[in-house]
């Protein structure tokens, strides 16, 4: 079964109306794969950077004596300073290209790896994790380019899986969790914390150089075309051009275009349920560490070791997702696991006591809270056709960051009024996660068709 949206009516995606006289070219079997192939290693890498900061905000902390609430602080200045460039990454891609794009964030990934390894206080560790933006915009230009990619791909066995095949992409979160704790475990008494960092550098160069070898897409070259034409004032000639592949050529602007018709309702439903959601990735993902040994008693090398097997799970959730959004519909799968995850979540901190149970409720609430992200990226591209995809994605996507300051913000005011790190996170990770299941209900669903 595959996803697609009833209103899409460019030569980007399926198409409820006559074939255009011309069709774009082709991506064959071997460029798809090897595509989908260097997006799921570029967002492993990115997600490993970006992590690798909160696995390792304890042990930063204690280098420098930093309090909780100073550590605390610094997560949410990062967070802003992230939000910042995650916000101009999209308008840059639809600019420069998509194939660019992805090799300016990988490129972004090994940068702010390398320059956090040489961090001599925080005012300097807030500007280079910030740069880590450009790494977390990942997911974003992968959404992008492989919804186009996998549009015109002679491979119909990703064709007719397209939201199964995401899920593998996506799944690129688990994974670069899970090998930013194993890296941590094993390597930080070896190379030290500045080590770690350096890890993550070298990886994401290596993909960097192997992105210049994938082809840009074709629907972005015809646009491209389109526009130089447009620039050159030869508007009969892009008219024609754009006549031959049955697209709109009509000037448009994708963020105006992104609060129009049938698009506005899903862009405001989806950015506040990713913000709520967020919530739940800052306090139980990006400071699992955190949780574990302030609210739980576990010890960090415990902690680390723990991350490891919550994250594996976390990873089985990504495939079942991707898997039931095909079959159930993304947005119902995706308001049920948020929902499970915030009651999960809040019974860990409530009621379970020992390694047994914190385990297994924390695992369960990661396999729901991550999961479903499997199914929402390919969903966030069916809410859109070609003409705003791009900057709708990225726009949701932005607000990740916005959700991170804020849970940040209240889990610094909650722990400077002497809150417990268990209270905190029961009233901003669980009950905001909790809270974006509901959220996604208000989206529009999207009408689903046997391939």
């Amino acid at each position: 079964m595959t996803t697609v949206p009833s209103h899409t009516t460019d030569a980007s995606g399926p198409r409820p109306t006559a074939a255009p006289a011309r069709r774009l070219p082709r991506i064959g079997v071997r460029a798809t794969r090897k595509a989908t192939a260097i997006a799921f290693c570029a967002w492993v890498f990115a997600v490993y950077d970006y992590i690798l900061f909160g696995t390792l905000l304890p042990e930063i902390s204690g280098r420098f004596g930093w309090s909780e609430e100073r550590a605390a602080l610094i997560s949410t200045l990062i967070s802003v300073g992230t939000a910042v460039v995650v916000l101009g990454v999209g308008p840059l891609v639809d600019r420069l290209g998509r194939r660019k794009g992805m090799i300016l964030t990988v490129s972004g990934t090994a940068l702010a790896s390398a320059a956090s390894a040489v961090t001599p206080g925080a005012a300097y560790l807030v500007g280079v994790r910030s740069i880590g933006g450009l790494g977390l915009s990942e997911q974003a230009v992968n959404s992008t380019y492989l919804n186009e990619v996998y549009a015109v791909t002679e491979d119909e066995a990703i064709k007719k899986r397209r939201g199964f095949v995401y899920s593998l992409v996506q799944s690129g979160w688990p994974v670069g969790t899970l090998v930013a704790a194993a890296f941590v475990a094993v390597f930080l008494p070896l190379v030290g914390w500045r080590g770690c960092f350096l890890l993550a550098t070298f990886p994401a160069l290596v993909i960097a150089l192997l992105r210049r070898g994938l082809p840009e897409t074709p629907q972005f070259e015809l646009e491209k075309r389109l526009r130089g034409l447009r620039k050159d004032g030869k508007e009969a000639e892009a008219r024609q051009l754009a006549a031959e592949y049955d697209v709109d050529e009509t000037p448009t602007t994708p963020l105006l275009e992104i609060f129009r018709g049938p698009a506005r309702r899903n862009t405001l439903v989806l950015s506040f349920a990713w913000l709520a959601n967020w919530f739940g990735i800052q306090i139980f993902s990006v400071l699992g560490t955190t949780v574990l040994t302030k609210a739980k008693g576990v010890s960090f090398e415990g902690s680390l070791l723990l991350f490891i097997v919550i994250n594996a799970v976390g990873f089985a959730g990504y495939l079942f997702h991707g898997w039931a959004g095909d079959r159930f519909g993304r947005r119902n799968v995706i308001a049920c696991g948020w929902i499970l995850s915030g009651v999960l979540f809040a019974l860990m901190l409530t009621v379970a006591h020992g390694t047994g149970p914190v385990v297994a409720l924390y695992s369960l609430g990661m396999f729901f809270l991550i999961g479903p992200y499997a199914a929402m990226l390919f969903y966030m591209g069916e809410c859109y056709d070609t003409r705003c995809r791009a900057t709708g994605t990225s726009f949701i996507n932005a607000f990740s960051q916005p959700g991170a300051v804020i849970a940040g913000a209240l889990a610094t005011t909650m722990l400077a009024s002497g809150a417990h790190w268990d209270r905190t996170a029961l009233l901003i990770g669980a009950a905001g996660t909790f809270l974006s299941g509901f959220v996604m209900f208000a989206a529009r669903r999207v009408d689903t068709v046997e391939a």
